[in-house]
């Protein structure tokens, strides 16, 4: 009996199966990849997100803005910091405004409050940035988005704006605080004139931001906002919605480009735009996912 034989012919049989079983195993793993989490093929191509941020430092000598995603089991957080003061104040100021944001949020498992952590992580932000600045001039304006249990829920202090594009229309959510929206809210509460307010309808100059002396609240909605799967949260600072109309940024959000593909093209639309002062800008763009319980 030749027992080298047997005994090679057994090896080979063994390492067969187990090339067998790698194959196997690594098919299982595309599979899930490549699903929506339920055993179903989902429309993620390779390494494309679910969200997507883009930046133009516009005609600014310094990137003050600020932007980071961060996803935890109890959904995902957007943040966007846009600093405000010269040299490399409002650098600093942006990236202690996202820092307090990022720290408060990682230990987070579950999230029944998200108007808790917001409001939190603005007081903590405005005390963190006025001990570090001193008698420095600067601060930070700060949006917040949260995607969880099938609701967005969001924060903004500054002029940040969020909106949400649904069906090819883009619907403005937050107001932001410049001066513009102070007037219109002065006059509806019938503490200003119309020509009063009218006069200030053009001023987009901040009037609440982290770091200052007398910081306001934080702009949060009423309710949380169901989303419907693939809803588009858009987060835009300054430098984007100055250069660019709701219908410039409905076209460029229309079509099937990923969310970092279409945060690119606003950056790039927004560059494009007639003039020499133009300000940082930055893009967020989240997708909804986990939406199927807000569905009508």
């Amino acid at each position: 009996m030749d027992v080298s034989g047997n005994v090679n012919a057994a090896f080979l049989m063994a390492l067969l199966m187990t090339a067998l079983a790698v194959l196997l195993l690594g098919r299982v793993f595309l599979a899930w990849f490549f699903s929506d989490g339920r055993g179903r093929a989902g429309r993620r191509r390779r390494g494309e997100e679910s969200w997507g941020t883009a930046q133009t430092r516009g005609s600014r000598e310094i990137q003050a803005d600020m932007t980071e995603i961060r996803k935890t089991r109890a959904g995902v957080l957007a943040i966007l910091a846009d600093g405000i003061g010269r040299e490399n104040t409002g650098r600093v100021c942006a990236q202690i405004a996202l820092d307090a944001a990022a720290d408060a949020y990682e230990p987070y498992e579950v999230l029944t409050n998200p108007e808790y952590l917001f409001r939190t992580v603005c007081r903590e932000a405005n005390a963190r940035i006025q001990k570090t600045i001193g008698e420095r001039r600067g601060g930070a304006c700060l949006g917040l988005a949260f995607l969880g249990n099938g609701h967005l829920y969001y924060g903004v202090v500054g002029d940040i704006r969020i909106a949400l594009y649904r069906g090819g229309e883009l619907i403005p959510l937050s107001q932001g605080h410049t001066l513009d929206v102070l007037a219109r809210q002065a006059y509806e509460a019938g503490r200003i004139s119309k020509k009063e307010a009218v006069w200030s309808m053009e001023e987009k100059r901040r009037w609440n931001y982290l770091g200052m002396d007398g910081f306001r609240e934080i702009e949060i909605p009423e309710r949380p906002i169901r989303l419907k799967r693939d809803d588009l949260v858009v987060m835009v600072s300054r430098g984007i919605w100055q250069a660019l109309s709701g219908a410039d940024l409905e076209d460029l959000l229309a079509g099937g480009e990923s969310p970092q593909e279409k945060a690119r093209q606003i950056v790039w639309a927004a560059g494009r735009k007639p003039g020499d002062d133009k300000e940082n800008g930055s893009a967020v763009i989240l997708r909804a996912e986990e939406a199927e319980d807000a569905a009508d």
